[in-house]
């Protein structure tokens, strides 16, 4: 995971780079590492890709050229995914993969003609993963930078913020990141979420505030359960997982989310998209074309419709949009 070191900020500053830049994807269980395949079979122990959305997508054949040999001689993309992150990716009753990354994944590997196949990865050694040849490309809810683009290329799958998650009730009248300060948030460890929550911390003790006790924690789960202990005030994630957890949880009584009404995509929205190593020319190239195609065919707005994302979806199929 790339990080860098960035000098103080004022408080109010730090609050919006937090927003602006937070790193924060897709995070994972860690329970299994299996394969699952979009075919929907797989061997004994493994999981499958199961469609949720109403779709039926045709090979795109000029986006299927693209592909590179060695994709096409195999007969799969091998992606990383953080298995649970919903709403991008969890686990049903039946033991089967659901989400909207699921659907993406048998959506674009239909429209390329090719198997995706996905193991479970965790946030922190994905690039690793790529690196070493093991996987193709994430698919994490992962935000594209300028830093992240020195090694990945994006296909930029939505645009969104971030958002807080408190109480439900919000006990601690928590409005925005500087609120923050004399409490204690919870986030996912290995994301810039928790460095420059670390930074804010210390912007709030220079301006003579109490600063920000800082937990940074291993899944997006141990988040929750640190907020619904008690043990933190808030729990910052991307908007779409703030969303799905404020309205699951607990059948929607244990949390409540820290809205804008004049942002809906989350405060200062991000790219979030598909990673593969910038290196992968041909390979990106096809997945924007599949990307545009679901597009086009109205295949890529009916899963995030159906998944409570529609006000995030993007116009057209970019690659690395992100400018910060």
């Amino acid at each position: 995971m790339l990080r860098k070191t960035r000098p103080l900020m004022p408080l109010a500053v730090a609050a919006t780079a937090l927003l602006a830049l937070s790193a924060c994807s897709a995070e994972t269980s860690g329970e299994n590492d299996d394969t699952v395949a979009a075919n929907g079979g797989g061997s004994q122990g493994t999981l499958s890709l199961q469609q949720t959305t109403d779709f039926s997508v045709e090979t795109d054949e000029a986006a299927s050229a693209l592909l590179p040999s060695e994709i096409t001689e195999r007969g799969t993309v091998r992606v990383a995914m953080g298995v649970p992150y919903p709403p991008f990716i969890e686990v049903n009753d039946d033991n089967d993969l659901i989400g909207v990354d699921a659907d993406m994944s048998i959506a674009l590997g239909a429209k390329l003609g090719v198997e995706f196949t996905v193991e479970h990865q965790p946030f922190e050694s994905v690039i690793p993963s790529l690196q070493s040849d093991r996987h193709d490309i994430i698919m994490m809810g992962m935000n594209d930078s300028k830093e992240r683009q020195q090694t990945l290329n994006f296909i930029e799958e939505i645009q969104a913020g971030f958002a807080i998650v408190v109480a439900k009730g919000n006990p601690e009248n928590i409005k925005t990141l500087t609120d923050l300060c004399g409490h204690s948030a919870s986030t996912q460890k290995s994301t810039l979420q928790a460095e420059l929550l670390a930074e804010l911390s210390e912007e709030c003790i220079a301006s003579g505030k109490e600063g920000i006790e800082v937990q940074a924690l291993p899944v997006a789960q141990d988040s929750q359960t640190a907020l619904r202990a008690g043990r933190a005030q808030a729990y910052i994630v991307d908007a779409p997982v703030a969303a799905y957890t404020a309205r699951t949880a607990g059948n929607g009584e244990y949390f409540e989310l820290v809205e804008d009404p004049e942002n809906p995509q989350g405060f200062n929205p991000v790219y979030t998209g598909f990673g593969l190593l910038n290196d992968r020319t041909e390979l990106t190239d096809a997945l924007q074309a599949a990307m545009q195609s679901l597009i086009d065919d109205g295949t890529y707005q009916a899963i995030l419709d159906e998944h409570g994302m529609g006000s995030l979806a993007l116009d057209s199929a970019l690659v690395n949009a992100a400018t910060e």
